[in-house]
């Protein structure tokens, strides 16, 4: 039997290259690459997304829109790794842990849209406590996070790495019109759009994100304990997602955004200052790992068993 063929269009960008690493060292796959000189050849390309299996967009978004199109062949199944269709209704949003039967709704789908890194935090934390009627669907999220400068792609790399002339720390998106939001606010089941404050750190891969509660907001008799508890439950099995202890988190002095760096895992957590009556929800995991490559291979893997 003939292993599948996988396609990464846009190879050599910051994902792509990670996804690349990841698949290159397997038996279990066949990978197609273009030669230097028909990466950016549309007919070529074509072809390429054509011939394969399983193709995986690592591509700026109308790039995306653009491979969506040259696929004609209906057995070809696609990873999108863009922003393109994260809320599309025929693509199947791919966090796998996000919901019961969602792997196997990613296994059996024909489409598939990578999260993005800063929504596959912040989905994993609001989602379940919304759901549960925990944290009000209205209410007035503030969402903030520190990625290293690879979230920033290509550019963001060469300026850090090779001009050498990057601050340490820097907030971006204050025009409070990053793609992220919708993205969040559709599959958290909010009713509005969140505050969302991103910021680029002076190291390459890595996230840490933190949201905070006024428990006066919240409904009576929610506390961190209850939080914390329903996303035990909600994640309890997950190989991907772990929660940490309630004692561990309240003891927290500091979080490290590279912790996780080099894995596909996503570390979620409660802290809690009870007199104050304020709660602080956290995320740590690697952008490149479980916000995009190594989420793109977790649902690769799930599509290839599937068959």
């Amino acid at each position: 039997m003939t292993s599948p063929l996988i396609f990464i269009d846009g190879q050599f960008g910051t994902t792509g290259l990670q996804i690349h690493e990841r698949l290159g060292k397997r038996h279990d796959l066949r990978l197609l690459s273009l030669p230097p000189a028909e990466r950016k050849d549309p007919q070529r390309r074509a072809e390429a997304l054509n011939a394969c299996d399983i193709a995986i967009l690592c591509l700026p978004d109308d790039a995306a829109v653009e491979a969506v199109s040259f696929v004609t062949r209906p057995a070809v199944r696609i990873i999108d790794a863009s922003s393109a269709h994260r809320t599309h209704p025929a693509w199947t949003y791919g966090f796998p842990e996000m919901a019961d039967g969602q792997a196997a709704r990613i296994a059996a789908a024909r489409r598939v849209s990578n999260p993005g890194c800063y929504p596959t935090g912040a989905i994993g934390l609001l989602r379940p406590l919304v759901q549960a009627s925990l944290v009000p669907a209205d209410y007035p999220f503030s969402i903030h996070a520190v990625s290293g400068y690879s979230g920033g792609g290509r550019p963001a790399v060469d300026r850090y790495e090779q001009q050498c002339d990057a601050p340490a720390f820097e907030v971006y998106g204050l025009g409070l019109a990053h793609k992220h939001p919708p993205e969040i606010q559709h599959y958290s089941g909010l009713a509005g759009r969140p505050l969302f404050v991103p910021a680029y750190g002076a190291f390459r891969q890595g996230i840490v994100m933190t949201i905070p509660l006024s428990l006066r907001l919240l409904p009576a008799g929610v506390d961190a304990m209850r939080l914390h508890a329903c996303l035990t439950a909600h994640y309890a099995g997950a190989a991907r997602v772990r929660v940490m202890p309630l004692d561990a988190s309240l003891g927290l002095e500091r979080l490290d955004p590279q912790a996780l760096n080099g894995s596909n895992d996503l570390l979620l957590g409660v802290c809690a200052n009870p007199a104050a009556g304020q709660v602080l929800l956290f995320a740590v995991f690697d952008n490149l790992g479980k916000g995009a490559s190594g989420a793109a291979v977790q649902n690769l893997d799930l599509m290839l068993a599937q068959g």
